[in-house]
């Protein structure tokens, strides 16, 4: 069976609707965040999509280069270097940076990461020539910070922003390395008898501080017994005084009471003598060594001598009856 003109012509027409529809619809592209993309037309550079849908002129137009506006990390290789004072080491650097011109990072050199490589193991030689060993170990902020500098100004005209310059790892030669282990052991051995002898120092001083506090303690207590036992001894004392004249007052109004019951008796003179010597004779039972005796001592014997001849002569009376 064979087609009619009109059928052929139908056909084709339909794939060439069709051949349309894919390249009109693939000629749509869509830039997401944070890329960009550097769009040439025939051969020559048109412009620069940012994030977004762009439609791309099929036939005249393409995308030359997909660029990534996001900051990138560079890990170079360690690069041999050496010192002012002549000595080679090996250094390996990172490098941060941001694409800021996509079109100049594009034109701008053929292979931006292999000049950004070269061009941080040069100015590190450069850098590290000009200073010592010592330097080079002990000023990594001073170098980071003059790499960064020389390699944004470098960079520039290339579309490439340095962000940061990191020195990952110097590795000296291994005497070297070697010798400052050895420094670095003594040190660390230094340092370790410096702390153990002012942990000693400070335990003498914390021993004698307790010693101390110890003997104001005891001391303390001592000096609160004797406190305590003179105290005691005080109030003795004052307690036995305070007897002994409880005592004294008790006897004297003993004695007035005595007293005045003889006078309410109506005792008479010879009553009152005889009362008189018994109380010297109570006394002379004492312990004193010395008794004063009255003035009026030999009128009480007198007295005394008087009442045995009436006893003797009321005794012989009775006798005779």
């Amino acid at each position: 069976m064979f087609l009619s003109a009109v059928d052929v012509v139908v056909i084709v027409a339909c794939i060439i609707a069709v051949i349309v529809v894919v390249v009109v619809a693939s000629s749509f592209r869509v830039v997401s965040q944070a890329s960009a993309y550097v769009v040439e037309r025939l051969g020559t550079y048109y412009k620069t999509w940012g994030t977004g849908i762009h439609f791309l002129t099929p036939i005249f137009c393409r995308v030359a280069k997909k660029v990534s506006l996001k900051e990138q990390v560079m890990d170079f290789d360690p690069q041999p270097v050496i010192t002012k004072d002549n000595v080679t080491m090996q250094i390996d650097t990172v490098v941060f940076f941001t694409i800021t011109d996509p079109k100049a990072y594009c034109y701008g050199v053929e292979n931006p990461i292999v000049a950004i490589e070269k061009l941080t193991a040069t100015t590190l030689r450069n850098i590290i020539g000009e200073i010592d060993l010592d330097s080079t170990l002990t000023s990594r902020d001073l170098i980071n910070s003059k790499m960064r500098s020389i390699l944004d100004e470098a960079t520039d005209p290339w579309g490439i922003k340095v962000n940061r310059v990191e020195l990952k790892n110097i590795l000296p030669p291994k005497d070297i390395r070697d010798a400052m282990e050895k420094q670095m052991r003594a040190e660390r051995e230094r340092r370790e008898s410096i702390l153990r002898a002012e942990g000693e120092k400070r335990s003498a001083i914390l021993q004698a501080e307790g010693i101390k506090e110890s003997a104001i303690l005891q001391a303390e207590a001592k000096r609160q017994t004797l406190i305590e036992e003179a105290e005691g001894i005080k109030q003795a004392a004052v307690l036995k005084a305070k007897g002994e004249a409880e005592a004294i007052l008790e006897l004297n109004q003993a004695t007035a009471k005595g007293l005045e019951l003889l006078k309410s008796a109506g005792a008479d003179q010879s009553v009152l003598t005889l009362k008189a010597y018994d109380a010297l004779a109570e006394l002379a039972k004492g312990n004193a060594t010395k008794i004063i005796v009255p003035s009026n001592i030999q009128g009480l014997a007198g007295l005394a001598t008087s009442l045995v001849e009436v006893v003797k002569d009321d005794a012989k009376k009775e006798a005779k009856k």
